[in-house]
This record gives structure tokens, sequence and C-alpha cells, in this order.
């Protein structure tokens, strides 16, 4: 996979780098380009295009733990896979070998494995690679606002053309993540609070009316709060047999899957809603996850699109990582596992740091599938970034945070890191218009 990912942005990253170092003197020497890293020679400056790979004592390998008594359970997960020693070293490869990365220019770049980069610099006579400049992808093409609408218009009939032509203005985009519904009563008020706001029964005609604006809300992962860990099997071996018919209620617990369809249901009728799955949620662990089943929902589904259909229902349970429209913009939102991922590979907390350099990267979970489980795809990678986002969001992260960034060809993108709903009662509005972010806090006081 990571070979598909080098394939396919290899030649981005060496066109800028081509660019900034063609012809490039530096000390009486010119900078020659080389095709692959084991053709670098000792003293030569020169640059070369390839994948980083870190390779950090603390990370997780799978081999290690194939190796090790697999009874013995596992050692809780590590909040950062930084060596306290300095141990880590960050290597550079493609399909012919691997160099090792040094100097000080790489304390100041964010990199971690998967990322495609090209580097300038000599081999020293430790055979280590000594970097002086590099380049990274940057942000691909991005499309005009309304673009893919008007380009379906154009090949639809003329009269779905027309019908194209009236487009809402004074919109407002909801985006909510880690709901974290467990079935308790004692989190039903503060989502009973969110439920009333959502379709204009709280607060004064004012606050009423600017709710009417909300043209979509989007619940980016981690909707149901984490399962119940499975029993041991020595504790199993004493109970009796499950039932043949139905459900063991000590073993499974309906509750939080019929809240949140309740919760959906509700508010169906009067707005829109686009569904992530996440990490706590009920849908495959590896990336990209699957939307969540449409027999978890037996009221909501009603509302989603027919099969087979190519145009999103009222109720849209999409993958994540998702990429769609919504307003004519483009947007790109996870549910928060690739940038946890990343998280533990680089110093400090900021994440949108991270979330500018992963679009950056063009690539949304360059971690995947060293330590971040992903399906093995054979003839892509999925997670490139092939047009560059409006709005990119990130849900179910530690507090809320939102900036601007710009690319070289006057690309413009939105980051918002949306907190937990069920820790912060927190929801962001995200204004159609202008790409203005707000803060809608809900609190219940005792």
């Amino acid at each position: 996979m990571y070979f598909l990912r080098l394939a396919k942005l290899k030649p981005a990253v060496e066109e800028l780098a081509t660019d900034a170092w063609d012809g490039l003197e530096i000390a009486g020497d010119v900078v020659r380009r080389v095709d692959r890293v084991l053709d670098v020679r000792q003293g030569e400056l020169c640059w070369v295009a390839g994948t980083v790979y870190m390779d950090m004592p603390l990370k997780p390998n799978i081999l290690d733990d194939i190796s090790k008594d697999h009874w013995i359970s596992a050692p809780p997960p590590r909040e950062k896979y930084l060596s306290p020693n300095g141990l880590d070293q960050v290597m550079l490869e493609d399909e012919s070998g691997r160099l090792r990365l040094i100097g000080t220019f790489l304390q100041t770049e964010m990199l971690v494995t998967g990322c495609i980069i090209a580097v300038m610099g000599t081999e020293n006579a430790n055979g280590d690679f000594e970097v002086v400049d590099l380049k990274v992808p940057d942000l691909p093409r991005q499309p005009q606002r309304w673009e893919r609408d008007d380009v379906e218009s154009i090949t639809t009939s003329a009269k779905n053309k027309s019908s194209n032509t009236t487009r809402a203005e004074g919109a407002k985009l909801a985006i909510v993540s880690g709901l974290g519904i467990a079935g308790d009563e004692a989190e039903s008020l503060t989502l009973d609070l969110l439920t009333e706001w959502l379709l204009g029964e709280a607060a004064g005609p004012t606050e009423q009316k600017a709710v009417t604006r909300i043209s979509r809300l989007i619940l980016a992962g981690n909707s149901l709060a984490e399962a119940s860990p499975i029993q041991p099997h020595d504790d199993l071996s004493g109970k009796k047999a499950g039932k043949k018919y139905g459900y063991d209620s000590s073993a499974y617990n309906p509750a939080p899957t019929a809240h949140l369809d309740n919760f959906l249901a509700t508010l169906l009728p009067s707005i829109p809603i686009t569904l992530l799955p996440g990490e706590s949620d009920p849908a495959n662990v590896s990336l990209p996850q699957q939307p969540i089943h449409s027999a978890m929902f037996p009221h909501s589904r009603v509302y989603a699109a027919m099969p087979g259909s190519t145009e999103p229902g009222w109720f849209d349970s999409t993958t994540n990582p998702w990429e769609g429209d919504a307003e004519g913009w483009r947007m790109m939102g996870t549910g928060g596992q690739p940038v946890d991922d990343v998280f533990k590979y680089v110093e400090g907390d900021d994440r949108l740091e991270m979330m500018e350099q992963m679009l950056r990267w063009r690539c949304g979970a360059p971690t995947a599938p060293d330590t971040l489980w992903c399906y093995p795809f054979q003839d892509k990678d999925q997670f490139v970034i092939e047009e560059c986002p409006h709005v990119y969001f990130v849900g179910n992260q530690p507090k809320f945070e939102t900036a601007i960034i710009e690319g070289p060809a006057g690309q413009s993108v939105r980051l918002i890191t949306v907190p937990k709903f069920k820790e912060t009662g927190e929801v962001v509005l995200l204004d159609a218009d202008t790409l203005e972010v707000e803060i809608v806090k809900f609190e219940v006081f005792d």
C-alpha cells in the first residue's frame, strides 16, 4: 500500500522539488536528481523522493506481539511513541531500499510514517543522509464551489438543470461528535436539549429563527458509547448456555442503539443527517470504516436513499473517512482516528498543525497500515487526497479549534476540530456562505 501511495504522489513532490532545486548551486556543487534511494553517493549533493518510515522502539510491532505468549494481557496503549532517550530514527525508503535521514533541519519538520517527501542533501561517511531542505506534495487542486453540481447539471436534462439554479442562502451546517449514547437516563437530558434546539423548540424567537437556517446535521463519529468488554472464557464457561431464540440480555444491551435510532428518527423529518462511524460505533475497526448498517436503525432507515441510488438520502450513513459536498463546498471529515494516531508520533498536541500537514502530505491517514488498521488495498490507496477540500473537520478531539490554511495555488481550507459532545456539550456551526465557525454549548446544572 505504501508503494501505491509513493507511485501516486511521487510525481507531484518531484515536480515541486524540480522547480525549487533544479540548477541550484551550493558551495560550488550543483544539486542533481537521484531516481532511487540506493543511487545516492557519498559526498554528492543531490535530492531524492521516497516514503518516510519512523523507526521507533516504543511503536507497537505485530511480530513482537506474536512472538510473546498470547495469554499475557496486552499492555495499555501508549500516549506517545516518542523515545525519551533519542533512539527514534527517520528513514526514507522506496522500492530499492532504505536510507537514514539526519540533520538539524528535521527537528523543525513534522514527519510520520507513510508521508511522501523529497529531501535534498548529502550522504556522509557513516552512510546517513544529512538533510538540507525538504519538500512535500502540498495541497492539490481545489474545485470551485458548486463545481460538481454545475457539471452534473450540464449532463442532466434541462428540467433538472433548472432545479439546481435555486440555491439557499444563509444556510448553516451543524457538526457534532462523540454523543456517546449509552442508554442511561442520566444522559437523556442533554440529548433532549440538543434535540429540542435542533427542532427549533428551545430558546427564544431569535434563536429559533437562526436554527431554521441549519440545512444539515453531521455526526462525526462515536455516536454510541464504548461497548462493555467481553467477559473471559472462564467466566462464561460456568454460566448456562444462551437462549436458542432471541438474545441474552446479560451479553447484549440494545438500549444504546435504540436511543440513537430514536434520536435520529425525531430529527430526520426536519433536518437531513450525515452519520460517520467512529471508533466506538458498531462498524469495522479497520479504515475506511464502512457505513453503520441500516439494520441498526429500524425507524431512521426509511429516510435513507433507495438501494442503487446515486443521490444521498435525507439520512446518509457514510464511511469514515468521508468526502462529499454540502452547500456546494467540498467537505472532508473523519471520526478522529488518523489524527489521534499521528499525535503519537510527534511532540506537542497541536491538532490543527497535524491536520494541516496531513493535507499538505495529501494523505488522510498516513500512518495506515503501520500503526493504524486499514484494509489491504491492492490497486489504489484510498487515503490519498486527490482534490483539496474547502472544509476539513475531525471529530472526537480534546477541544474545539479552528483555523484557515492556504495553498500555493490560492487554495483555502477551513480546519475544524470537533470536541466530544458528551464531555463538552458543544456543537459546531459552520456558516455556508462565509465558512465562519461558531460554537453552541449545552450545559445541565444540578
